[in-house]
């Protein structure tokens, strides 16, 4: 015998009987006149009011809560196209969503240029140098403006960052790395946002770029033997003596162009010897003491008594901080096969080659970061004194016979 089946019941609080679907027809739309909710189906109702006004509104349940908000006022959004948008809505409440939020989004969604503009102030803060304000946008402005510049962020595809990418990828390799980077970061920016849910700049672009055949290229360095001809030259140049004076003492202290272009007189101790520079300044975020040589420190008396007293121990002939290209154009324009930067490979490559130091000093002269976070945790110390002992070995060095003290003039 077959068992018998109970009789379902109705939840609590649900209407019996089926729920309403396509209840309404557009003539009916079109002669309605009693004032009233009419509903069709999916919570879509056309709403009469007492001037005889007809609209379209939705009951959808949002993350628990019952929520009503319009489509639109009727003829201008027919039957049909009411029925559409009241279906994508309920499908997206069903999914966790929110449709009023999509849409007051899709009100004010953002081109790509009025994007890159919002990322740009939100990252300008952590940067330590003012010019990446204006270097940041520069590539997009030259490469990707003209194709997705007044686009809206949510409607560039993959197809569009490819169309910037392909001419570039393979001449323009390194600029083109940095593009799509950037392009990147703004895309991520916008799924945050909820813009959009996806990057297309993404893995998929990287796949169907292909892989870029170049090579690594490194900062030119001069050969160790070479440096002491290099200070010499730049000392009988006739630059701005804070230019010759920088110049000196980044080869000296084997330090970046920034921590040297923009030094006070506040990070330094004449009398210790020693050069402090700030955090910030510092690429990895930590404070950095500086062991200075005896010819460092005579510089620094030089540019004390030259500099009449200016904050900055190294200004420009405009009393400012020297630019980032002052140096790179003093050492292009002695001939010198480096930039500023290559002396720190100078160097590394000397203190191998020509000392037994630690490769953990010399390192920490570098002001390198530990990598292996095990390491790291050990690694309290600074190592300075012999960082010093191995800074007056280089200046030693670099002294030789043909390295002669000129001083600094105006």
């Amino acid at each position: 015998m077959t068992p018998t089946l109970p009789r379902k019941r109705p939840l609590p609080g649900k209407r019996k009987g089926r729920h309403p679907d396509r209840a309404l027809s557009a003539a009916f739309c079109r002669n309605v006149s009693e004032t009233g909710r009419y509903c069709d189906g999916n919570g879509l109702y056309l709403e009469v009011t007492v001037t005889g006004a007809r609209h379209w509104v939705q009951r959808l349940r949002i993350r628990g809560k019952s929520r009503m908000f319009g489509l639109g006022g009727y003829p201008l959004v027919s039957l049909a196209e009411a029925r559409e948008a009241a279906f994508e809505n309920r499908k997206l409440a069903r999914a966790g969503g929110d449709p009023l939020a999509e849409k007051r989004r899709a009100q004010g969604m953002p081109t790509f240029r009025e994007a890159v503009e919002q990322v740009l102030n939100q990252k300008k803060a952590g940067w330590r140098e003012s010019r990446h304000v204006k270097i940041w946008p520069a590539s997009l402005e030259r490469y990707a403006y003209p194709d997705l510049g007044d686009k809206q962020i949510d409607a560039i595809t993959s197809v569009d960052v490819l169309q910037v990418l392909t001419p570039i990828w393979h001449e323009k390799p390194e600029t083109a790395r940095r593009v799509r980077q950037r392009i990147s970061t703004v895309m991520k920016w916008a799924v945050a946002m909820r813009y959009r849910s996806d990057n297309p700049a993404g893995d998929a672009v990287g796949q169907a770029l292909g892989r870029q055949q170049t090579a690594t290229q490194h900062m030119q360095a001069l050969p160790h033997r070479e440096v002491a001809g290099a200070i010499a030259a730049v000392r009988a140049s006739k630059a701005w003596w804070a230019t010759k004076a920088a110049f000196e003492f980044l080869v000296l202290t084997a330090a970046r162009s920034g921590e040297v272009r923009l030094a006070t007189w506040r990070e330094i101790d004449v009398d210790a010897a020693v050069w402090t520079v700030p955090a910030e300044r510092m690429k990895a975020h930590r404070e950095h003491r500086v062991p200075l040589c005896g010819r460092a420190t005579e510089i620094l008396n030089q540019a004390r008594v030259t500099g009449d007293g200016h904050e900055l121990v190294f200004p420009s002939m405009r009393g400012k901080a020297l630019s980032d290209m002052t140096l790179s154009k003093l050492v292009k324009e002695q001939g010198i096969a480096a930039v500023p930067h290559g002396f720190r490979s100078s160097f590394r490559d000397w203190a191998a080659e020509q000392t037994g130091a630690r490769h953990d000093v010399i390192e920490a002269c570098l002001a390198h970061s530990v990598r292996n976070p095990t390491v790291a945790a050990y690694a309290r110390s600074d190592l300075f004194e012999r960082r010093r002992r191995l800074m007056d070995d280089w200046a030693e060095y670099l002294a030789g016979e043909r390295a002669k003290v000129v001083p600094l003039r105006r």
